[in-house]
């Protein structure tokens, strides 16, 4: 007896001694000097997002950082008196999610401007009418987000359509790609632009049988000529609208975003906000090139994790072409659907500039981001990227190519051996799927919004939305990336579902990827300890089949968001 009795002892404190080391490693130890949580979350569906402790019920926060997570009886060693305690009640819980490409100053205009965001054109036309009633003649009116591929017929609307309501204010409205805009007779006439204007270098006017300007802007050049004849934003509309849309992305579960190109002036008012206290979002800040306020940056160096790892700058973005529906992405050939048999698009930077940028932006220890939805731009880019990497000796490049749209069979393979990121926006394949084929041909449509293809190859995609282009609700992304439907679960069994992702792939797009372009996967992107606090609570498991079908995940809600430990919003 006395024989076990003492071999029962010596289990019994290795099982101490196991435990206290665990916890020890752990940051969980039993003395004075253990880590106590500032707040305990529990009875939840936790997913994680870290292969080794995939599903938890329990998280544990202390100064805004995750120190433990798994079960209640893990997060109960850091728990001490003063520990708050919330029951999750089995909500479902995911790392914090991240929007890798939106216009965050744009998310906050469009929302102080008509809404045109992909309605009927007689119901932009009145909210149109609407605007007019409210404002001074001779004042522009500006909205975004026509479409006309949804309306019947899918044509472009003329100068005409708005003059009917808008005689006296001038009238500019973007198409939702930001590549095309709408105008009407009075905002040709402020911008002095007739049947004898010639075309920009970069860009052109849709014009009727007699030369004359429809109304119809395609591409920058085209657009710029009417747009620096309207006033700027206001430092006071911008600032407005940049809080606006800090409360708009926390309330759909966002806790960082990537903006896609900003200059100083804009740049220093997101400062501004956040020095004020007005801004909670964490913003991964890309600067607009390939001229403007570059070389500023690039000789300041990049700015990382400013303000408690809120903002960091450290990315430059460039776009060399422009977008499918309007037919100004540059091709390697023709557009399949339009009469002139030479047209592929618009090259919108030269290339020697664009290629002298990329260089030297990775000479001064910056990540280079390039815009290319057409498959010449992505090859030139990926020629452009390749020829870098071979003058500029650099670790860890983390190039990135934004849309990665139409895609030559022949550059795929590329993405792996120059190891470059596809940021992706799986709502543009849901919402081009109206014409993008009839743009491309059934040929080049096969390696278009390819995700499948460029995971299978091993390239890491981080998800976005392009916001204000395309909705920024990250549920709306996942949705489309695990179903290839829109919103009305169309077409039936999903559009060319060969390149369908797993659940788990698409929420990895809009965590940990996000995370990973942006250099932050040791701070961000999934629920570890060490990791900041940042999460979603929202009211259905998405991640289980058997409680969520794919075709419900858009109809997600949150419920709370959480930065850096303190809940940033509540659904009420």
């Amino acid at each position: 007896m006395k024989k076990h009795g003492f071999w029962i002892w010596v289990l019994v404190l290795l099982m101490v001694f196991s435990l206290s080391a665990i916890a020890f490693a752990q940051g969980k130890g039993h003395g004075p000097d253990r880590e106590v949580a500032d707040l305990v979350l529990h009875n939840a569906t936790i997913y994680t997002m870290d292969e080794n402790n995939p599903v938890a019920n329990s998280i544990a926060i202390k100064d805004g950082k995750i120190i433990a997570v798994g079960h209640r009886n893990v997060t109960a060693r850091v728990t001490g008196p003063g520990t708050e305690i919330i029951n999750l009640k089995k909500a479902t819980v995911l790392p914090g999610l991240i929007d890798a490409h939106v216009h965050f100053s744009s998310i906050g205009t469009r929302l102080l401007q008509v809404d045109a965001y992909w309605l009927p054109k007689d119901v932009i036309i009145q909210n149109i009418a609407d605007a007019v009633e409210e404002t001074a003649p001779g004042e522009w009116i500006q909205g975004r987000g026509f479409n006309q591929e949804i309306w019947d017929p899918p044509v472009w609307p003329t100068k005409e359509d708005l003059d009917v309501v808008s005689p006296d204010n001038p009238v500019y409205i973007g198409r939702y790609c930001g590549h095309a805009a709408w105008v009407n007779s009075k905002a040709l006439e402020v911008a002095g632009i007739d049947k004898d204007t010639e075309d920009p270098p970069d860009g052109s006017f849709l014009r009727d049988q007699d030369g004359n300007p429809t109304g119809i802007l395609l591409a920058s050049g085209a657009m710029n000529m009417v747009r620096q004849h309207i006033p700027p934003w206001t430092e006071e509309q911008i600032l407005e609208g940049m809080i606006l849309a800090n409360e708009d992305c926390l309330s759909v579960g966002l806790t960082g975003v990537h903006d896609a190109g900003a200059g100083k002036s804009t740049i220093d008012l997101i400062k501004k906000l956040y020095e004020e206290g007005e801004l909670q979002l964490r913003i991964y800040q890309m600067v607009r090139g390939p001229v403007g306020d570059v070389d500023y940056y690039l000789d300041k160096g990049p700015q990382i994790g400013l303000y408690d790892n809120h903002y960091t700058i450290r990315s430059i973005k460039m776009s060399l072409d422009g977008a499918l529906g309007a037919r100004t992405a540059a091709m390697l050939e023709p557009y399949s659907d339009w009469p002139d048999p030479d047209w592929l698009g618009v090259l919108r930077i030269d290339l020697d500039i664009y290629n002298d940028v990329i260089q030297r932006t990775l000479e001064a220890g910056f990540q280079s981001r390039c815009h290319n939805i057409g498959d010449r731009a992505n090859r030139l880019t990926l020629d452009a990227f390749e020829n870098a990497l071979d003058v500029v000796d650099i670790e860890d490049p983390r190039l990135v190519i934004e849309h990665a749209q139409i895609l030559h069979p022949d550059d795929i393979p590329r993405f792996v051996e120059l190891d470059v990121i596809a940021s992706m926006q799986p709502l543009h394949a849901t919402e081009d799927m109206i014409m993008a084929e009839d743009r491309v041909g059934p040929e080049r449509i096969l390696t278009s919004y390819a995700w499948r293809t460029l995971l299978d190859k091993g390239v890491t995609i981080a998800g976005g939305s392009d916001s204000p282009v395309s909705p920024h609700n990250p549920f709306y992304g996942i949705h489309a990336a695990v179903t290839r439907q829109n919103r009305d679960n169309k077409p039936e069994g999903g559009w060319y579902p060969e390149q369908v992702v797993t659940r788990e792939e698409a929420l990895r797009m809009f965590t940990l990827d996000a995370a990973y372009a942006a250099f932050e996967e040791d701070i961000k992107g999934s629920l570890e300890p060490g990791k900041l606090a940042d999460l979603a609570v929202i009211n259905q498991d998405i991640m289980d089949p058997g409680k969520v079908a794919a075709e419900d995940i858009w109809k997600t809600e949150v419920l709370k968001t959480m930065i850096g430990g303190e809940f940033v919003y509540e659904k009420e």
